[in-house]
């Protein structure tokens, strides 16, 4: 039986892509396990669904912090403990989905002599696969526009999309969150962490937003404020088998730019907002992400900096008057479901082995 040990955390976006291959492995006869973290959120969406094996990983940072002398020690133990693991399974390839608990991993297949896929979501890689890029028989890359950054190693494949996504039930999404059929509904993505700035400017303005919207919000994991109390808004932490019902039920989408996300809304064409994370905060990835998909005339883009109730009022405006041209913009491109395209790519590399 042909063996694959996928691998990635620290965010769901990093997990999430995993499931759209899972059943597609399955069906092929594949024998998958996972190599996450002990805390991280990739144990809680993958431990009830796969043999899960933790290990030891410190974060890659960028800034100067004091752990980062302490951290390169987590790496080598993570190594060890990968080694360990990859020793015993045997697989034919690994599948990483980066995130820094994917370094360690992929060295340690390296040295096994197991050929490694890695998977870029986002237009420039993370600091995790260029880490591991080296180790790495293939890079798949979701943009085009990525191969500039990878210096000829690399393969544009799209990202894999979860075939649940494209079958949810507005009408069971409305009756999850008790809503009705005679009003828009805003969905609030922030992604598994949350982001700050979108839960705090929506609940700030809610009482003028539900006057015409209502609103699904994903506050991520310990946002849920309990006091707040709306017919009209819906809060969770993150959703699960009820996000391809929300995601139906949905009108327009308010999000970060994940590049995850945005392409699964591109797949659905839900015309949407991305707020993308700033460049004080990140490395910028997401402002590449949604100028892109700006450009291709998918997307209405707030920078972090500028969203307000003024700012969020006006682009909700502009995407309810020109809905239409979004979808039509979005059926009508090139963007592809890549799960079959990064299937073939493991497929291959597990022959090499």
């Amino acid at each position: 039986m042909k063996k694959i040990v996928l691998t990635g955390g620290g965010t769901a976006g990093h997990v999430t892509p995993h499931f759209a291959l899972i059943p597609h492995l399955q069906e092929r006869g594949w024998e998958i396990h996972y190599i996450g973290t002990h805390e991280g959120i990739e144990r809680e969406l993958m431990e009830e669904h796969l043999p899960y094996y933790p290990i030891s990983a410190g974060k890659l940072r960028r800034y100067f912090d004091l752990k980062n002398l302490s951290d390169p020690f987590r790496v080598l133990k993570g190594v060890f403990e990968a080694h360990r693991v990859l020793w015993r399974i045997k697989p034919h390839v690994v599948f990483s989905k980066g995130g820094f608990v994917s370094v360690p991993v992929t060295v340690a297949a390296w040295l096994l002599r197991i050929p490694v896929v890695l998977h870029e979501s986002d237009l420039t890689p993370g600091l995790a696969n260029k880490i591991s890029l080296p180790f790495a028989k293939e890079l798949c890359l979701t943009f085009p526009d990525s191969l500039e950054h990878v210096k000829g190693k690399g393969i544009v494949t799209g990202t894999p999309i979860r075939s649940e996504l494209i079958n949810g039930s507005k009408r069971e999404g409305l009756r999850y969150c008790k809503f009705t059929d005679d009003h828009p509904v805003l969905l609030v993505m922030g992604g598994s962490l949350g982001a700050t700035i979108l839960n705090q400017t929506v609940r700030d303005n809610l009482a003028a937003l539900t006057t015409r919207y209502q609103i699904i919000h994903l506050c991520g994991k310990g946002n849920v404020d309990d006091s707040l109390r709306n017919p009209r808004y819906f809060q969770l932490e993150y959703a699960k088998d009820e996000l391809p019902h929300l995601l139906a039920a949905a009108d327009y989408v308010l999000s970060r730019a994940g590049a995850n996300s945005i392409f699964e809304l591109v797949a659905l064409t839900k015309p949407h907002i991305l707020v993308p994370l700033s460049r004080q905060a990140s490395r910028g990835d997401q402002i590449l992400n949604a100028e892109s998909f700006a450009k291709q005339g998918f997307s209405l883009v707030i920078q972090e900096e500028e969203l307000n109730l003024r700012s969020l009022e006006h682009n909700l405006a502009l995407l309810e008057a020109n809905k239409e041209a979004f979808i039509k913009t979005m059926r009508e491109s090139q963007v592809r479901d890549g799960t079959n395209n990064v299937l073939r790519i493991i497929e291959e590399s597990a022959k090499k082995k």
